[in-house]
């Protein structure tokens, strides 16, 4: 799909979307945000895409059920082309299950695919004080995200989670200025790693465009 050609995509999800601890988005700072633009993917995606409209829709501190009740809302109603979806982080935090989050991350999945809204599907990003065992919860939700909830919902795989990590040590953030989320620079590798599968989940809901 051409730059030119007006796409709406919505960035969905929570603080890792938001792009906290920098920015705000403008659902938690009304109408536009606040802080440092550059502290968002969306930026970044749209800096490297004119002709991409994106739409933070993160909030800091929200599961994915909480998530998934604002899809209608924030993604149907503005007439989205794809749907990005980086979330799961907040209910690892909180001490949820893998399986929870899973069911959590499969019921946004399934709500793009019945409005046949092409979705991006986001490894959960890594933060520096987390224990051994909730990175390994991250790790069995981040391996069902590319084996089985993208599969099974037809939504693109993005692994979000290497594009911040700090080489060779996949547990950490390569960049970060409170050890929970990623710095302005990490925010633009995210955008780096998702614009390929932006442009995939566009070409295969318009193959002839």
């Amino acid at each position: 799909m051409a730059d030119h050609v007006a796409t709406i995509l919505v960035a969905l999800g929570d603080s890792t979307t938001a792009g906290t601890p920098g920015f705000q988005s403008p659902i938690e700072w009304p109408p536009d945000g606040s802080g440092n633009p550059e502290s968002q993917y969306a930026y970044w995606l749209m800096r490297a895409h004119p002709g991409w409209r994106v739409l933070n829709r993160g909030v800091n501190g929200e599961r994915t059920d909480q998530i998934g009740r604002r899809f209608n809302r924030d993604v149907v109603r503005a007439r989205a082309d794809v749907v990005i979806v980086v979330a799961g982080v907040n209910d690892i935090y909180q001490g949820r299950t893998a399986e929870s989050v899973q069911a959590g991350l499969l019921a946004i999945y399934r709500s793009a695919r019945d409005a046949t809204i092409p979705a991006v599907a986001g490894s959960i990003l890594p933060y520096n004080t987390a224990t051994p065992e909730q990175n390994a919860r991250m790790r069995a939700v981040n391996t069902w995200i590319r084996d089985v909830g993208s599969r099974e919902t037809g939504a693109v795989f993005c692994d979000t989670r290497a594009a911040v990590a700090m080489p060779g040590r996949p547990d950490l953030l390569a960049s970060s200025p409170d050890d929970i989320h990623p710095s302005p620079a990490g925010y633009r590798l995210m955008a780096v790693a998702l614009e390929p599968a932006v442009k995939a989940a566009l070409a295969a809901a318009h193959p002839l465009r």
